[in-house]
């Protein structure tokens, strides 16, 4: 009979190749990852826009601030020192912080404010994530002007799931006061009306060719024919939805909030505050200038900022000196048309097979709004908001107020009473027609610190169903700590006996912000295995202040690896 031990040491042998191919791998991997030390300086310097110099918060000098570029697998220490006249805190948008919320960064929720003179080490580990996200601050309107881009690229040796470009243009688009922000809104604050409209949109801090003072320093971006290069887009914009486009040049989306998508070509991406979204752009137009544009979208019946950016692609090999092409202006949407909004969300599908979570164990409905609080004096100039209101907003009639004398996640951890309650109510404590014409007596919402309890590893479904009160308008909302999956939306109040069976369950968009279409409904769906106080809230930083947030604490798991870490020795005092 024939020996069976050639072929099984063979076979032995084989696996062994295998197994050390790889170990080696993943050691080599280990070997690759970088720790990236920072040190980010909170000042004022003198900034100038618009023919005026202000005195603007800034970080390490630059407006906007420096570029964060690691990869996937690397650490971050980046010790944030705060030599501004206010307190602050950063957050970096996107980044899961798993098992570690010290570092996420919004005041007040898991971590008190680093105060003037004082100064907090964020110690971050990047894990299985990659794309484009974004950084900025976490207190009050700071965000305005305190924020920059975090590049993620792959592992060294993992490539992107489609071509690879020639090279990586961050565009970030923001919003810029011809005043000091901080006193837009304490004076918004104070009379309980809107906040006054920003002035200009930037791309890159810069407002661009449309506005006064500023054509010299519009941003000129050289390209060469036939390249393809990636266009990494980010709105950091405080209170406004964009529209963005490039003249003459299709625009191929490939990710949005740091997720791939299967690919498609489009004219105008929109986003909302907050979002990102990276874009193919091919150089293959007749050489010469192509005007980079973005406007708002204004979904709300509310007033805005109507003016535009500008930046510019340039050809290398344009026409220069007195032959010089005046640049190609782009057609953009109209500011209120949310069929293009709603037509680009629709077609973004996740690149491969998404793991949704089939088997839901928390099913929420959050009703989020607009509210009103009524005065007792409506004549006082402190109520200056609709017929002598102050503005409120609110996610099932619950009007979110900040603690003050410790962080949410603090309390949570050390077991600490009286700074937040976990009483938040899974669905509207009252049910009405929410897109409708709704009774007067249910826009005064409640206002609270509330939170809602999740178990580890809870498969979750949460139905963001907006609402008429004041306004129907696009909210868009943002979850700390989390990538979520949108499984489906419409228009009109959810319905949950028709409208799950059109959801999407095998490709759709994971992102970790979200609009509400206005007047509708969106679902996401998510697994709850990040354990920590993790905040959810619109991404318009006037409705965050009118209290459209809340929180979710995710109780620990089983052992080490599925709890919080201890909090850092240096984590800020309130």
């Amino acid at each position: 009979m024939k020996s069976q031990y050639p072929t099984n040491l063979g076979r032995i042998y084989a696996l062994s190749i295998i197994f050390l191919l790889v170990c080696c791998t993943f050691l080599a991997s280990l070997a690759s990852a970088e720790l990236h030390v920072r040190e980010f300086v909170i000042e004022a310097k003198p900034v100038k826009r618009l023919c005026r110099t202000h005195q603007t918060i800034t970080v390490n000098g630059q407006f906007p601030g420096p570029t964060l570029e690691v990869r996937n697998g690397d650490s971050l220490a980046i010790t944030v020192i705060n030599k501004a006249r206010y307190n602050i805190s950063l957050h970096w948008h996107g980044l899961r912080q798993l098992r570690n919320p010290w570092a996420d960064g919004p005041e007040y929720i898991t971590q008190c404010p680093i105060q003037p003179g004082q100064s907090y080490t964020y110690r971050i580990k990047i894990e299985d994530q990659e794309g484009t996200l974004w950084w900025h601050a976490h207190s009050h309107w700071l965000r305005a002007t305190v924020y920059g881009a975090l590049i993620i690229y792959p592992r060294l040796g993992s490539p992107y799931p489609f071509s690879m470009p020639k090279r990586d243009i961050p565009i970030i688009l923001g919003e810029w006061w011809d005043r000091n922000p901080m006193d837009v809104l304490r004076l918004a604050q104070f009379t309980g009306a809107a906040p006054n409209v920003s002035d200009a949109y930037t791309i890159n801090g810069q407002p661009g060719d449309l506005y006064r003072c500023s054509k010299p320093e519009t941003l000129r971006f050289p390209i060469v024919p036939g390249e393809t290069v990636q266009l990494r887009l980010i709105n950091a914009a405080l209170n406004q939805e964009l529209f963005f486009t490039v003249a003459n040049h299709p625009l191929t989306v490939v990710e949005v909030d740091s997720a791939y998508t299967k690919p498609f070509t489009t004219n105008v991406v929109m986003l909302g505050p907050g979002q990102t979204t990276n874009v193919l752009i091919t150089a293959n137009q007749r050489p010469g200038r192509y005007y980079i544009a973005a406007r708002a979208y204004n979904s709300a019946n509310a007033a805005f900022d109507n003016t535009t950016t500008t930046a510019i692609i340039e050809y290398v090999n344009a026409p220069s000196g007195q032959g010089q092409i005046t640049p190609v202006f782009p057609v953009l949407p109209g500011f209120n048309d949310t069929a293009t909004a709603t037509a680009f969300v629709n077609r973004l599908r996740y690149w491969t097979r998404a793991p949704v979570p089939l088997e839901i164990d928390e099913n929420l409905f959050f009703a989020v709004g607009l509210g009103l609080i009524n005065c007792a004096n409506p004549n006082s100039p402190r109520c200056q908001g609709p017929n002598g209101t102050r503005f409120a907003a609110s996610m099932n009639n619950v009007s979110f107020v900040l603690p003050r004398t410790n962080s949410v996640m603090q309390a949570y951890y050390q077991g600490i009473p009286g700074i937040i309650t976990s009483d938040f109510p899974p669905v509207p404590p009252v049910q009405f027609d929410y897109t409708g014409n709704v009774s007067r007596g249910l826009w005064q919402p409640v206002k609270a610190t509330k939170a809602y309890k999740l178990k580890y590893k809870a498969n979750v479904q949460i139905v963001l169903q907006d609402t008429s009160i004041v306004t129907p308008e696009n909210h868009p909302m943002h979850l700390h700590g989390y990538q979520f999956y949108v499984v489906g939306s419409g228009f009109g109040n959810f319905d949950p006996k028709r409208d799950p069976a059109s959801f999407n369950l095998f490709d759709p968009p994971e992102r970790n912000t979200i609009g509400t279409p206005p007047g509708g409904w969106v679902a996401i769906r998510f697994v709850a295995d990040n354990p920590g106080a993790w905040f959810m809230h619109c991404h318009i930083d006037s409705h965050l202040g009118w209290g459209l947030a809340m929180v979710f604490l995710v109780e620990n798991g089983i052992g080490q690896l599925q709890s919080v870490q201890p909090p850092p020795l240096d984590l800020p005092r309130c």
